[in-house]
């Protein structure tokens, strides 16, 4: 039976009683808090994505108030929205340019000043103004930010139950929809709640349909500053794919029924969850929303510095072990994303594996030889269906066992071929790869999977050829130190990658520092260890096979040791940090 936890938990000391489960007990705690003055506006701002249908059917009635808001009546009107937003929308289907707005632009000024006038002439009772952006209307003398995790908005997404902020296109096409909340919508809402956070009465999470759960601003907020005192791990998620595989659902135990499942995001802190529990109730919120308050005690001085209140680091799965070829992808260089995309810095990765079948390669680099024009020739002649891209001629094909360590900085064509179960270790730009060629496949829409061919070529370095892809990406190792039961080996990532990460074979315990940046360990040999404080500044920590665990920066030293529950067992971990 699989020991991998899938529903990691914090546990918040000293606020147990501080957290409220089911929409009774929140209004009973609302209207208590609500009902101190003759006249109170009680404010409740959402993150897009938020169901306002159970707020308007289990809040406002409990609450009677004497005058009810909604904010999106004073948003602006879609064709207006639309065309604010074209330049960074763009014709791509995937790609558009991050935008800079401020929530207050979406807004109609009459119609908010007309809500502001409304609310200031309502001499007495209570005044509630709810949905997303309620705080432009007023500050509110109670605050309540109602929040979900994105990768739950991009359920509601994928059922059709909802479309886009300000938008009527829950039909349009999915990745369209998921473009817009990537580059826009997470972003100008990012800004707007950040400052809510930090002084907000309470958080609202609406994460389950009709099982709501609230927690006081200051029983968060500490329980936030908690989190970056010990390790921790965000809550995964797996989603299938058309090239996905069978060794997740196995080793993980997640659904049989289900196809297949392609991805894991087992640390990916702006779509993953951050589990709290206060006592008997538990909170879901975005992780991002620990980034976003804490970001100098979870990353570091010098992380943050370099990248503010962005999580830089991600750990996911790639499964294709009875499964299929990824797509034959690169990366953009880093000032190509610049340019073209607004991010600024791009998305260098590595491919460390964890399991691979008998035959399994990567695909990785181009062959000494390549033509530029030959094989992108060929891409394109694939890619109108005149004939299947002629990979056996073009790129390398590397054999790939189990602890291979592939190294892929942007601008290197790559991709993992069926029969690797891979720990992808890379940055975060989360969405910019650039498909060359998808083994002339549907994706599970039933729709061609997008192939970005003008954008690769432009990014492709053909100098990245069979010798240079051996001699600087391919196992990568060199011996750091060793003692008593333990040893230490650097395995990447490439000079123009600033992750770093080290493996370390132990069967003894073995300190370690954070050095001031935070740490992101995944277990890759062993069934469990332990990661703990030499001090006793935290809780023990058991970490499983497989699972990623985060060590704020603010930990320092802390110590990694075999369980007893796997004693006489050759452990090994990788880490990684941001280089300096």
């Amino acid at each position: 039976m699989t020991t991998y936890d899938k529903f990691p938990t914090v546990t918040i000391e000293g606020y147990d009683d501080s957290a409220w489960q089911g929409w009774e007990d929140i209004t009973r705690v609302l209207a208590a808090k609500t009902q101190q003055r003759s006249r109170t506006v009680l404010v409740i701002d959402c993150y897009p994505g938020v169901r306002l249908n159970e707020l308007e059917e289990n809040v406002l009635p409990r609450l009677r108030p004497a005058l009810t808001v909604n904010a999106g009546q004073a948003r602006q009107d879609e064709p207006a929205i639309h065309e604010m937003l074209a330049r960074n929308l763009t014709d791509d289907r995937v790609f558009g340019v991050l935008s800079c707005h401020q929530l207050a632009e979406f807004f109609d000024p009459a119609r908010l000043e007309a809500q502001q006038t409304q609310v200031s002439q309502c001499a007495e009772g209570l005044i509630v103004i709810y949905g997303p952006g309620a705080a432009l209307i007023h500050p509110g003398d109670v605050l309540v930010y109602a929040d979900l995790p994105r990768w739950e908005i991009q359920q509601r997404m994928r059922s059709g139950e909802m479309g886009n902020w300000g938008a009527e296109n829950q039909h349009e096409d999915m990745l369209r929809r998921y473009k817009r909340a990537f580059f826009v919508e997470w972003r100008v809402f990012d800004r707007h709640k950040t400052p809510l956070l930090r002084r907000t009465d309470f958080l609202l999470d609406t994460t389950q349909a009709n099982q709501p759960a609230m927690v006081s601003g200051e029983a968060l907020r500490a329980g936030l500053k908690q989190t970056t005192t010990q390790p921790f791990r965000v809550a995964p998620f797996f989603d299938p794919g058309v090239w996905g595989g069978q060794w997740m659902k196995q080793q993980f135990d997640l659904d049989p029924s289900a196809p297949n499942y392609a991805w894991c995001f087992d640390c990916v802190p702006e779509e993953n969850s951050l589990l709290l529990r206060f006592g008997a109730v538990r909170i879901e919120i975005p992780s991002q929303d620990l980034v976003l308050l804490e970001p100098r005690a979870l990353l570091g001085e010098k992380v943050h510095a370099r990248f503010g209140a962005e999580f830089p680091i991600r750990f996911d799965f790639l499964d294709t072990i009875g499964g299929q070829n990824l797509s034959f992808q690169v990366h953009p260089v880093t000032e190509y994303i610049q340019q073209q995309f607004g991010m600024h810095y791009t998305q260098d990765e590595s491919y460390y594996i964890l399991e691979a079948e008998p035959g399994a390669v990567v695909y990785l680099g181009t062959k000494t030889g390549t033509e530029p024009e030959a094989m992108m020739g060929d891409l394109r002649r694939a890619g109108r269906g005149e004939k299947n891209f002629d990979d056996a001629r073009f790129v390398n094909q590397i054999p790939a066992k189990k602890h291979d360590h592939f190294l892929i900085p942007a601008g290197t064509v790559h991709c993992s071929g069926a029969g690797t179960m891979v720990l992808e270790i890379s940055a975060t730009p989360y969405i910019f790869t650039f498909k060359l060629w998808d083994w002339g496949r549907l994706g599970l829409d039933g729709l061609p999977r997008p192939v970005h061919l003008n954008h690769g070529e432009k990014v492709i370095d053909w100098q990245r050829d069979t010798q240079w892809v051996h001699q600087h990406l391919v196992n990568q190792f060199e011996p750091i130190a060793e003692g008593n039961g333990w040893r230490e080996e650097r395995t990447g990532l490439h000079e123009r990658e600033f992750i770093e990460t080290r493996r370390h074979w132990f069967s003894e315990p073995v300190v370690h520092h954070t050095n001031g940046g935070v740490n992101v360990l995944n277990l890759v040999e062993g069934d469990e260890a332990i990661v703990d404080s030499p001090t006793g500044a935290f809780e023990p920590f058991v970490v499983h096979y497989a699972e990623t665990c985060i060590i704020p920066a603010n930990v320092g030293k802390y110590r990694i040791s075999p369980s007893t529950n796997a004693s006489g067992q050759a452990l090994a971990t990788i880490k990684a940090w941001v280089r300096s």
